[in-house]
């Protein structure tokens, strides 16, 4: 059973819009992929932002460490000194949040679409003025079984995925290294897991999943990349 809010969110826009481009590309693969991009798209400033903010936040961690060694017998105080910091620099701890909460769903709806089904008796949920096909057809480039799990396509999104950790991850200075502690312990987890997750979930849903997923690392990479030489073209003009 699909909430009221999740089905008119975020269901039933993104079934719709799911259709809509397989009526003009004629391949549901190809429909995934401009879906995808369109949601990238919308959120390109949102993350943008959010990247910017959590390296902020790194280049911060001298002073927020200054503070708690201050601030340490009173947790509450540290905690509001902390926050000060962060409002006087307008950074904000949670802005990477957002475009995950925003991820989600969507994939969640997208789970739910190919898990359902595009049969007729699905197709009621469109909108008017969307044009209802006679027969959707999962298999996609002639080749691809989108309604079907695929362990090559999860194995791929395994590897791209440790590929933008090890790109996009911020990189350990010389004496945080030395130190090592939890937080590089992590790190050095974060990019092993994290693929081995990857490669556990979609092995085990729908390919159109797979698809999405991995269009979202190629376009977070080619993100990184845009922002990274933002940076540096900001740098040689303050130069």
């Amino acid at each position: 059973m699909i909430g009221n809010f999740f089905y008119v969110v975020f269901y039933q826009p993104l079934f719709n819009l799911l259709i809509f481009l397989y009526n003009n590309l004629g391949d549901l693969g190809l429909a995934v992929i401009f879906i995808t991009l369109i949601v990238k798209g919308a959120l390109y400033p949102v993350s943008a932002k959010a990247t910017k903010s959590q390296k902020a936040l790194k280049n911060l961690q001298p002073k927020v460490k200054k503070l708690q060694e201050e601030y340490k017998e009173d947790k509450e105080k540290q905690a509001e000194k902390v926050m000060e910091l962060y409002s006087k620099e307008g950074v904000s701890p949670f802005s990477g949040i957002l475009p995950l909460f925003i991820q989600f769903p969507v994939i969640i709806a997208l789970f739910q679409i190919f898990r359902r089904g595009l049969g007729a008796g699905e197709l009621v949920h469109l909108y008017n003025f969307i044009h209802k096909p006679e027969v959707v057809e999962y298999l996609s480039l002639g080749i691809l079984d989108l309604s079907e799990p695929n362990i090559i396509l999860a194995v791929l999104a395994g590897l791209g995925q440790f590929i933008q950790v090890r790109i996009t991850m911020p990189s350990s200075s010389e004496e945080e290294k030395k130190k090592g502690g939890i937080g590089e312990i992590m790190k050095g987890q974060m990019k092993f897991v994290l693929p081995i997750f990857t490669v556990f979930i979609l092995s085990s849903l729908p390919s159109a999943v797979g698809v999405y997923w991995i269009i979202t690392i190629i376009f977070s990479l080619v993100q990184h990349k845009l922002i990274k030489t933002e940076e540096e073209n900001l740098k040689e003009k303050a130069v």
